[in-house]
C-alpha cells in the first residue's frame, strides 16, 4: 500500500482476517505489477538524460563546424544533430558499409578513442572543392586513392579539433587524429557487446547530403558520465560563458590594432596649382602652429591635441577628449 495505515486500521485488518470477512488468497490474487525484462547482452550505462546532454553538445558542434568549414570549402556548410542512441559496439560495426572514412580519435585526457564516422559521398565532395571542383560526389562509390585520403585527412583534422569548444564545458578536450581507416574492420577498437553512444549528424555540403556518425564508448566516456547531465552542462557553460568567455574576448579586443591619425589640416588648391607643385612648395593650412590638432580613432573625431615631438619622431599630446564611450 502507498498510505500507512494507522493503528485502528491494522486492529481492523486483523480482526476482518480472523473473523473470515477477508480472504487471503483474494488479497495474494491482486493486479500484479508490470515486470520489465532487462537485456544483459545490453545493459542500460546510457540514461535518456546522458543522450540529451550529448545531443546539446554535438547541437553546438554543429554551429562551429558550420562556420569552420566554408572557409577551407569555399562553399556553405550546414551541420544538424538528427538523432542519438545507445547500442552495441558491433551494432555500429556491422552498419558500416566498405569503403568507409572512418577517423580514429584519441580523446585525451580521457582513456580510449572515439570513432567519427563520414558519409563516402562527403569524402568525394571535399576532395572535388579542394581541387578546385564544382563539389559534387562520384555517380559510383570506388575505393579512396592515397592523395584523396590525405586530402580528407586535413579536413578531418579540421573537424576533429573543432570538438574542443563545444565539450569545454564537461572538460579540457584535447582531441586528436590517430589515423583514418577505410576498411571497418580494421577499427574494432572495443569489445562487440561493449555500449557506445551513437551520435547522428545530418551534414550538408552545397546541395549534397551525408551523414556524419559519432561513435563514443561508454569505456571512453566512464570517467566523466556524472558530468554529462544537463544540469551540470548548463550550470558549467554559464560560468565558462560569464569568466572564460569574457576573458578571452577582452584579451582577443585589447591586441586588435586600431588606426589612429592626427590631421595637421587641410587646405584647397586649384588643378592648374596642384599640376605644377614642385618639391619646396609650401601649402598654407587652416590650422596655426598653436591650435589644437583633430585626433582621430578610425573614422570617429575622438581627441584634440597639440603639436610636438619626442626625440626624433613627431608627435601629439592630448589635451581634451571628444566623445566619450
Amino acid at each position: 500500500m502507498s498510505e500507512v495505515l494507522s493503528q485502528n486500521e491494522i486492529d481492523s485488518l486483523l480482526q476482518a482476517l480472523n473473523s473470515g470477512e477477508l480472504d487471503v488468497e483474494e488479497i495474494k490474487e491482486g493486479p500484479e505489477r508490470p515486470v520489465k525484462n532487462y537485456d544483459f547482452a545490453r545493459p542500460s550505462k546510457f540514461s535518456k538524460d546522458h543522450l540529451r546532454t550529448l545531443e546539446i553538445i554535438f547541437e553546438n558542434y554543429g554551429r562551429v563546424l558550420s562556420s569552420a568549414l566554408p572557409g577551407y570549402l569555399r562553399k556553405a556548410v550546414q551541420v544538424e544533430v538528427i538523432s542519438s542512441e545507445a547500442v552495441t559496439f558491433s551494432e555500429f560495426s556491422n552498419a558500416l558499409s566498405n569503403p568507409v572514412l572512418l577517423a580514429i580519435v584519441n580523446f585525451e585526457p580521457l582513456n580510449g578513442t572515439i570513432l567519427m564516422e563520414l558519409a563516402t559521398n562527403l569524402g568525394f565532395v571535399m576532395v572535388d572543392r579542394m581541387l578546385g571542383g564544382v563539389g559534387l560526389p562520384l555517380e559510383k562509390t570506388r575505393e579512396f586513392s592515397e592523395i584523396e585520403l590525405l586530402i580528407i585527412e586535413r579536413l578531418l583534422n579540421v573537424c576533429v579539433n573543432q570538438l574542443r569548444e563545444p565539450w569545454a564545458n564537461v572538460l579540457d578536450l584535447r582531441p586528436r587524429l590517430e589515423r583514418i581507416e577505410t576498411n571497418s574492420q580494421f577499427a574494432q577498437l572495443i569489445s562487440p557487446t561493449e555500449m557506445a553512444a551513437i551520435v547522428t549528424l545530418n551534414v550538408r555540403i552545397g546541395e549534397t547530403e551525408g551523414l556524419m556518425n559519432f561513435c563514443l564508448p561508454y569505456l571512453t566516456l566512464k570517467e566523466v558520465m556524472d558530468k554529462l547531465n544537463t544540469k551540470y552542462w548548463y550550470a558549467n557553460a554559464q560560468t565558462f560563458e560569464v569568466e572564460e568567455n569574457s576573458e578571452q574576448i577582452q584579451a582577443l579586443i585589447a591586441k586588435a590594432p586600431m588606426p589612429i591619425k592626427a590631421v595637421l589640416g587641410s587646405s584647397y588648391v586649384s588643378v592648374t596649382d596642384f599640376l605644377n607643385l614642385q618639391l619646396g612648395d609650401i601649402i598654407r593650412l587652416d590650422k596655426k602652429v598653436d591650435e589644437e590638432l583633430d585626433v582621430f580613432v578610425g573614422n570617429i573625431h575622438k581627441f584634440k591635441a597639440l603639436p610636438g615631438a619626442v626625440e626624433d619622431n613627431y608627435a601629439v599630446r592630448l589635451t581634451s577628449i571628444i566623445r566619450e564611450g
